[in-house]
This record gives structure tokens, C-alpha cells and sequence, in this order.
């Protein structure tokens, strides 16, 4: 490792020349990156709602749907508009009345099953089919024209519309996000540092990681918009930690040196050992993820690995060039700290340790039992603005059609005429079903099948497979549609055991159910991995429990905090937030810990130890957990889409809590079990040697 720190620093110009080249592939591969904006295309193939989802795409080409209801128009209007729509690149189909019988024919001489399916109150309804799936490029583009050629008193609704806002929405947004992020980071490090040329610095380094974790998603060929979203502000809040270390420890050689290039390459052999186990928490944090049966943590788990891996590359390569290139600017512009040592807390911690921990722990237990009570939420459109077109067009949906839900049913070919119209017939009399019909049903009596034409004769059967379309009056995500649903797959396994229900609502219980499983799983096996790290590293069978008990009690803490406010989270915030705070933070855990080592084995008594962690260690800790938690309040602030916006939150409230239990509560704990460390930790106290004065430190100010 030496040998590279010595060559990093010697081809400097290099390093940067050869980093500044790798970010035309970069961006060209972010460029190519693929977003994905449907978090249900995520579940497991094998389920059964996948199944029938995959069916309507390749059989029934209905797995891209949206409908137009149209209120008060005259007809000749309605026709030229459907027309124009049919006309739209993307658009196989606008089905509507006149694609089955005569459109002049008056409502009430219609047979009763179109009637009941074609118009509402005082509204018909239109069945928009497209070429490809909802999240696809065409389908977005399709979706945007069509909004365009929209009437009065039309409003469009269904999944692919609310796909195409989401889209539009992220889109605007994304620039504030990055733009909110760096200014508040920039704004804590201009207090935090000794230097206002520094935090530019190290923005300019996380640039190089960020851009390149961007590019090289290119290889996982597509990302969800929640991790395009996201990655930049989390990867800039993570990895903000392995610069500060890199500054400090360059500050600090620089003490014992005169020659700044030998400085630099002690710092970066020594930041590359102290934050290998720091970055490998992390890292297995992250990955941990992956073990979600939803694979959108294998996605976000995998993003983020990789750019905590691509910010020590940079931070070890990238940063010390830059630094070394304006040595010069950066001693001239130097200034005082704001953020300081926290020399009086560190006392008071150190002295009252006992009464601390104790009111810890009795605040410990109402908010233990509060987080396993927070409510959660999986109605993935409760979380968007209710203005966005598809919301007010779904909205109209159920108000004129009581069409809240829509489930397809996919039954075999062989079932008979009089079998399905039974089958429908049942399925009307659950509670919750306002329609349950096939297209085959909507014909009038005696009509001949065989004479209509092939893209409408492809909407009643297709591929072995004869489709029902049933409407619930219940919303995705409540107790309710899923008792509908349950009661729904008895009565079509009775008639056809290889029968399946898909749909947003059938996919959303499935959702449900793998979530509760995806939430254990996941919190699990990132306790498993970050403990296995730390005891590696420490050879310790004691420390890892102290660390990861310090931040599962910040963690329990932060997802207390909803119930007593009242509010509810969306699923996908409770399973990753774990997972993000215990990696994120770890790292003030292992360095208030290491730090406490080095200062016993200078044979410091366990008081002592504790109080001079806790003062050296809470400079760094408060300027990273202060930048991680500007980099993400800021998009908590601004973002319209709750999703993110308590994602967010939950991460910077996170920063904040686990801040105040590593500077507050591990030094009571160090100081406290140091005993019980001593006997579980392999050369705890180190090996024989001369012990090392610290000059900074005087007895006097450990009294």
C-alpha cells in the first residue's frame, strides 16, 4: 500500500488527468441507464399475479392499460378525439362502444352488460391499450402525447399514467434534489473545516464517485427511480466521512512532517487501514439488501454498495491529488472551526455515567415498543401529489364507474360460455365487486364471436386464456381488497385450479405479504454482516455487540418517533431505513471505539479513555453526521412525493439520533463494560510497549 500512496502522490497530474477521461464513459453510461418507474414490476416472476401480468402483456396485450373517462361530450367530438389518440406512436388500441356497435344506438337500448361497462352517471369510458409495458420509453412518451390531445371534461387514469407523472415529477425535481444536497453539505463543512477552499474540494472528489457509481449502473441494465433519486444524496452523505478522516489524518502528519508529499502518502496508507472496516460495514449494509425478495433492495442494496466501494477508490486517489494540487490556496484561505470539540460534554458524560445510561434505557422502552407499532402504508399512490393527471383521472374512475381497483382474472380457454358468465356471477356477489364481466359477455345474445375483428376478439381471449375483468370499490393496499382478493382466488380456483388474479390490486397484496418477510430478512442479515466486520476487526466478542446495539437503539428510536406523531410510513421507508442508518452510522461507533483502544493501551484508565474519545472523536462525528443530515432534510423539505420525502426524513432525523447515542451513550458503555471487553477482546490492552504522550491532552483537563 505504500508503494501506490507513493505513486498517487508523485503522478498526481496523472491521477486527476485519467479521472477527469473516465467521466466521458461514466456519463455516457448514465446516459444509457435505463430508469424503471414501476416499483410492482419488482416482485418474484413466480407468483401468481406476475404469471397473469405477464399473460396480459404477451397474450392479451393488456399489461400497459390506460382509460379516458369523458363527461358531458357530444359524440361526433368524442370520436375525432379518439381517433387523434389512436393516432399516437405507442398506442395499439382506444377501444370504446363504437369498436363493438353502433355509437347512435340510445343508452337505454343497449344491451345491460355494455351499459353497465361503457357508462357511469353521466360519464362512457375509454380503454386505452398500449404497445409495450407501462414502464417502457414508448408507453411514457405515448402517455405524455396523449395528455396533449385530452378534451375538456376528459380526465385520464390508470397505472400507466400515474407511471408517465411519476416521471415528469422525479424529472423536475432531481436537479433541486443534487442542487439542495451540496449547498446544505457545502454550508456544514464551511463551518466544520479550517479552510473555505476544503469543502469545495471535497465536493469536487465525491463528484468523480457519484458520476462514475451512475455510469456503471449502465451493467445492472436499469435502476428504479427511487435509487436514481436517492443515490446521490445517500452516497454523498456516506462517503462525505472518508474525506474528513483523509483531511484530519494529512493535518495531523503534516505535524510530523515537513515534507507535505510524504504526509500525504502516510495519510493515505493510514485512512485506507481505519476506513477498510468502516467501509465494509457499510458496504455489507447495503448488500444485505439483497437478500429482499423484492429485488428493488437487490437494486438500491447494489448501487450503493458499489459507490461506497467507488468513494474510498476516490477519497485514496482522486481527493489527495486535488488536495495536493491547491496546497497552497488551501493554507492561504485557512479560518476557525465553528463546529468544536465537545470538551465540557465529554466531561459530564465521563462523570455521570450511571445516572446516563439509566434514563437511556427508560426512554428505551416506550420507544422499543412504539416502533414495532408504527403504522405503514403500501398504497404506492397515496404517496404521490393528488393534483398529478393519473391521481385526479383514477379519482374520476371511482367516482363515475365505482372502479376504485381493477382485477384481471385469467381463466382457461375450455371454460365454457354458461361456466364464465357463472363465474361472473359469483364474483359480483363478493362484497366490494361493482362488475365482474368478458368481453364475450358484453355481446349481445346470439351474437357470432367469430365476427369480431381480431385486435377486439383479442381483448376476450388469447394465448389459452380467457379474460374477466372484475372491479373492486376497495383501494390497493387495505385489509379490505385483501380479504376481496382471498375470497376472489376461491371461487376461481373452484372453477379453474390453474386460474390466476392480476392486477394492481392482486400484485399489491402480494406486495404486502413479501414485504412483512422482506422486512425481517433484510433487518437480519445487516445486524449479521456489520456484527461479523466489527468482530473480525476487533477480535472481539463484546465491542460488536456494544456498537450495534448503540445503533439499533438510534435505529429503534427514529422509527418510534412516527407512532407517537401519528403518522404512517411507506413500506419501502421501513425496511430500507434500517439497513441505511445501521450502515451509514456505524462508522461513528468504530471510530469513538478504536479511538477509545488506542487511548487504554496508552495506558489511559477506562475514565479517562472514554473522555478523550469522546472529545477528539465528536468533531468528526458532528461534521459528518451534520453533513449527512443537510444532505437529505433539505430533499425531506422540497420533495412533493411522500416516498421520498420520508425516506429522507427518517435518514436525516437518523444522522441526528445516532450522533447523540455515539458522543452521549457509547462512552458510558466503554467506560462502564470495560472489564467485560477486557476479558472478551483478543490484545484488548495491546501488546508490552512504552506508552506515547499525547500532547494535547493534559491530566488537568481529564479531572
Amino acid at each position: 500500500m505504500e508503494r501506490i500512496a507513493q505513486g498517487i502522490v508523485r503522478r498526481r497530474g496523472l491521477v486527476l488527468a485519467a479521472a477527469i477521461l473516465l467521466l466521458i464513459p461514466a456519463l455516457l453510461g448514465a446516459a444509457a441507464t435505463r430508469i424503471n418507474y414501476d416499483i410492482l414490476t419488482y416482485l418474484p416472476p413466480e407468483l401468481d399475479s406476475m404469471l397473469g401480468e405477464a399473460a396480459l402483456e404477451n397474450d392479451f396485450n393488456l399489461a400497459s392499460t390506460g382509460m379516458v373517462t369523458v363527461e358531458g361530450m357530444p359524440l361526433g367530438e368524442m370520436l375525432e378525439m379518439k381517433a387523434e389518440m389512436e393516432q399516437v406512436e405507442g398506442v395499439e388500441q382506444v377501444f370504446w362502444l363504437s369498436d363493438i356497435i353502433d355509437p347512435a344506438i340510445p343508452r337505454e337500448m343497449l344491451p345491460e352488460g355494455i351499459r353497465q361497462a361503457m357508462y357511469g352517471e353521466n360519464a362512457t369510458l375509454m380503454l386505452v391499450r398500449f404497445s409495450e409495458p407501462s414502464a417502457s420509453k414508448s408507453t411514457m412518451d405515448a402517455v405524455a402525447k396523449l395528455k396533449g390531445l385530452l378534451k375538456e371534461h376528459s380526465f385520464f387514469g390508470g397505472m400507466s399514467v400515474i407511471l408517465q407523472d411519476t416521471k415528469a415529477l422525479v424529472d423536475k425535481e432531481m436537479p433541486l434534489y443534487i442542487l439542495c444536497a451540496v449547498g446544505a453539505s457545502l454550508l456544514i463543512l464551511f463551518l466544520a473545516m479550517e479552510s473555505t477552499l476544503v469543502p469545495v474540494l471535497f465536493m469536487l472528489g465525491l463528484l468523480f464517485p457519484i458520476l462514475y457509481n451512475f455510469g456503471t449502473n449502465y451493467f445492472l441494465g436499469q435502476i428504479s427511480y427511487i435509487t436514481q433519486a436517492l443515490s446521490t444524496v445517500l452516497q454523498l452523505g456516506v462517503t462525505m466521512d472518508f474525506s474528513i478522516f483523509l483531511l484530519h489524518r494529512y493535518e495531523e502528519e503534516k505535524q510530523r512532517s515537513s515534507d507535505k508529499e510524504q504526509a500525504m502518502a502516510r495519510a493515505i496508507v493510514n485512512t485506507f487501514s481505519s476506513v477498510t472496516a468502516s467501509s465494509l460495514t457499510t458496504i455489507s449494509g447495503f448488500l444485505a439488501l439483497c437478500t429482499m425478495r423484492l429485488t428493488l433492495g437487490r437494486d438500491i442494496g447494489i448501487v450503493m454498495a458499489k459507490g461506497v466501494a467507488l468513494g474510498v477508490i476516490c477519497t485514496i486517489t482522486v481527493l489527495p491529488s486535488l488536495i495536493l494540487t491547491f496546497d497552497r490556496a488551501v493554507e492561504k484561505h485557512r479560518h476557525r472551526a465553528v463546529i468544536p470539540q465537545l470538551r465540557r460534554t465529554s466531561q459530564f458524560v465521563t462523570r455521570h455515567p450511571g445516572p446516563i445510561l439509566a434514563v437511556f434505557l427508560a426512554v428505551m422502552v416506550p420507544f422499543t415498543l412504539a416502533q414495532s407499532k408504527t403504522g405503514v402504508y403500501y398504497t404506492l399512490f397515496d404517496s404521490l401529489p393528488q393534483d398529478l393527471t393519473g391521481i385526479v383521472g383514477t379519482n374520476k374512475l371511482k367516482e363515475n364507474f365505482g372502479m376504485t381497483t381493477s382485477h384481471f382474472i385469467l381463466v382457461d380457454e375450455a371454460m365454457g360460455g354458461e361456466e364464465l358468465e357463472a363465474l361472473c356471477r359469483d364474483l359480483e356477489n363478493v362484497e366490494g365487486i361493482t362488475q365482474a364481466v368478458s368481453v364475450s359477455g358484453l355481446l349481445p345474445s346470439g351474437f357470432d364471436f367469430g365476427m369480431l375483428p381480431e385486435d377486439i376478439a383479442q381483448l376476450a381471449q388469447s394465448g389459452g386464456k380467457k379474460l374477466i375483468l372484475a372491479n373492486s370499490a376497495y383501494k390497493s393496499g387495505t385489509g379490505e381488497l385483501t380479504a376481496q382478493l382471498e375470497e376472489m382466488d376461491a371461487l376461481i380456483k373452484a372453477a379453474d385450479p390453474a386460474g390466476v388474479i392480476t392486477g394492481e390490486g392482486a400484485m399489491t397484496k402480494d406486495l404486502i405479504e413479501i414485504a412483512d418477510i422482506d422486512f425481517a430478512n433484510v433487518s437480519a442479515a445487516s445486524i449479521a454482516a456489520v456484527f461479523l466486520i466489527i468482530l473480525l476487526s476487533f477480535r472481539s466478542l463484546s465491542i460488536p455487540v456494544l456498537l450495534v446495539a448503540s445503533i439499533e437503539s438510534a435505529i429503534f428510536i427514529n422509527m418510534g418517533i412516527p407512532y407517537f406523531t401519528g403518522t404512517k410510513l411507506p413500506f419501502i421507508a421501513s425496511i430500507v431505513i434500517g439497513t441505511v442508518q445501521l450502515g451509514a452510522t456505524v462508522d461513528y461507533a468504530i471510530l469513538m471505539a478504536t479511538r477509545f483502544r488506542e487511548e487504554r493501551q496508552r495506558g489511559l484508565g477506562p475514565r479517562e479513555a472514554a473522555q478523550v474519545a469522546c472529545r477528539y472523536c465528536s468533531q468528526s462525528i458532528l461534521s459528518s453526521g451534520l453533513t449527512f443530515f443537510a444532505a437529505t432534510i433539505g430533499v425531506s423539505a422540497i420533495s412533493r412525493m411522500e416516498l421520498l420525502k420520508s425516506i429522507c426524513l427518517l435518514i436525516s432525523r437518523g444522522a441526528l439520533i445516532s450522533m447523540f447515542v455515539i458522543i452521549v451513550i457509547l462512552p458510558c458503555l466503554l467506560q462502564l463494560l470495560d472489564p467485560l471487553i477486557l476479558h472478551t477482546t483478543l490484545h484488548w490492552m495491546g501488546r508490552p510497549q512504552k506508552a506515547e504522550k499525547q500532547p494535547t491532552i493534559e491530566r488537568k483537563e481529564l479531572a
